[in-house]
């Protein structure tokens, strides 16, 4: 089955890479960082305000596809620290329902660039 690279209005542009791939009815959310539409990094040094950034971007993807965060199967998610676990649950609380669904939680030294606390890809199935 062929897959298809999307082109989106609805979250900052990519330089190097693409926000998601389709491939039939499931969406490869490539890993969001808090970066705002403008491009500008958002919460500088701000665990909670990073994983919500990070979260509405993937949010904002998913209802460009035709979705919504119900539709997320699967995410990844690298921290760049142990103690921001319970901030990302918190935040995470507020665009998923319970159960939320399936994750790898991964605690990495640094991400692709040293002001990012959080990065977060997804995988989601919209009929």
């Amino acid at each position: 089955m062929p897959h298809e690279i999307l082109k989106l209005t609805s979250v900052h542009p990519t330089d190097g890479y693409s926000h998601v791939a389709k491939v039939g009815n499931t969406y490869y959310l490539s890993g969001q960082v808090a970066r705002d539409i403008k491009g500008d990094l958002v919460g500088r040094g701000d665990i909670e305000a990073q994983v919500r950034q990070v979260l509405t971007n993937m949010r904002n993807i998913l209802q460009e596809c035709g979705g919504g965060m119900g539709n997320v199967a699967k995410l990844t998610t690298l921290l760049t620290h142990p103690s921001y676990r319970d901030a990302y649950r918190k935040v995470r609380g507020e665009f998923f329902q319970d159960p939320p669904p399936a994750n790898t939680l991964i605690i990495v030294e640094s991400l692709a660039a040293p002001e990012f606390l959080v990065e977060i890809e997804a995988v989601a199935v919209i009929d």
